[in-house]
């Protein structure tokens, strides 16, 4: 089992900055791919970035490259999602993911809202 816990997320105005984090429960955590989605109100939940097992960025969706940057802590088991020049439509759900021995986990989520 493995529990993933979401925080940082808040209310931010167009422009600002928020960075989210994503601790696991297990250190072996750094063994593996972490992924953060998005879910935005009446959309589906949607791929925003995923960093390998050694700190470097697998993915990066097009809607937020060169604004979000995801990276891992040294000891591999806390993940991060700096987003900056936040956008109204970066307004969602941020959930934190890891797949482990083909199953699934996901944290609770946190809240990203922007707006004036």
């Amino acid at each position: 089992q493995v529990q993933l816990v979401e925080s940082g997320g808040g209310l931010v105005q167009p422009g600002g900055s928020l960075r989210l984090s994503c601790a696991a429960s297990r250190s072996s955590i750094s063994l593996y791919r972490m992924n953060w989605y998005r879910q935005a109100p009446g959309k589906q939940r949607e791929l925003v970035a995923a960093i390998a097992t050694g700190g470097g960025t697998l993915y990066t969706d097009s809607s937020v490259k060169g604004r979000f940057t995801v990276s891992r802590d040294s000891a591999g088991n806390t993940v991060f999602l700096q987003m900056n020049s936040l956008i109204p439509e970066d307004t969602a759900v941020y959930y934190c993911n890891v797949r482990i021995g083909g199953m699934t986990y996901w944290g609770q989520g946190t809240q990203v809202t922007v707006s004036s």
